[in-house]
This record gives C-alpha cells, structure tokens and sequence, in this order.
C-alpha cells in the first residue's frame, strides 16, 4: 500500500453560532469565532490517497488529476468566500473545521473512486484552521 498526499490551501471566513442558542450561550461555547461580524482562516488542507500503483504508470493516482478534482470540486468552492453563506454544501450546518472534513471527504472520495482502479481509495483529509488546530477524517 502506497500513500500519496496533495497539499492545498484556501482563505475564508466563518462563523460559529448555533442559532437555537442564546447569544450568551454562544459566545461562552464559541468565544471569539461567534462574532457577529464573522471571522476568516488561511486553511491547509493535506489529501491522502492510498493503493497499489499501477504497473503501467508507477502511480496510485496521478497527481495532476488529484490537484485538479480537488482545485474544481473544493477549492473554487470555498477560496475566498464566506463559509456560512456562500457555500452550498454548507448550508444549514455548522461551519466547523470538523463539518468542513466530513462535506470535503462526501465530496471526494466517490471522485477519486471513479477516477481510479477500484483498488485505489482516499486515505484521509487534514484540515488545519490555525498553526495549532486541526482536524483529520479517515471516513469513518
């Protein structure tokens, strides 16, 4: 089993709030990423991919289709927009780098299966929000 991985980057802006919630309430489980006024990220992501590589090509996946499905189904998406309002995906969810994990990996892994041998799957998506935080999905 071979593992390759895309590094990708996006800037956008969110907000935490559960609206069933009282503003104080809010602000005391969100703190700062509950304003009002919305707050931005310069998001790292890392995408994994594993299998066996083709004999014929040496690769588990090239690495031009991955850049390019994750530039067309992710990035053109959610680079530059607000993550609340602007994206569809998101609509009516809580905009947490962990819920972005999960709607990125629905998005691509039926992808990458098409896109490749049923022996190839995606391994894992890393999300960093901040130097310190981030989130992983394996699919499970």
């Amino acid at each position: 089993m071979v593992y390759i991985s895309r590094d990708s980057h996006f800037c956008a802006a969110h907000k935490l709030y559960n609206p069933a919630w009282s503003e104080e309430k809010n602000k005391e489980v969100f703190g700062p990423c509950a304003n009002e006024n919305w707050h931005g990220h310069n998001f790292d992501m890392t995408v994994t991919v594993k299998g066996a590589p083709d004999p014929d090509t040496g690769f588990v996946m090239n690495f031009k289709e991955l850049n390019k499905l994750i530039k067309e189904e992710i990035l053109e998406k959610v680079d530059h927009k607000n993550l609340n309002l602007d994206v569809d995906f998101l609509k009516g969810k809580m905009a947490s780098c962990e819920t972005l994990v999960v709607e990125f990996w629905k998005i691509l892994s039926p992808k990458i299966s098409t896109l490749t041998s049923d022996k190839v799957q995606l391994h894992c998506i890393k999300l960093k929000e901040t130097q310190n935080n981030y989130a992983e999905y394996f699919g499970e």
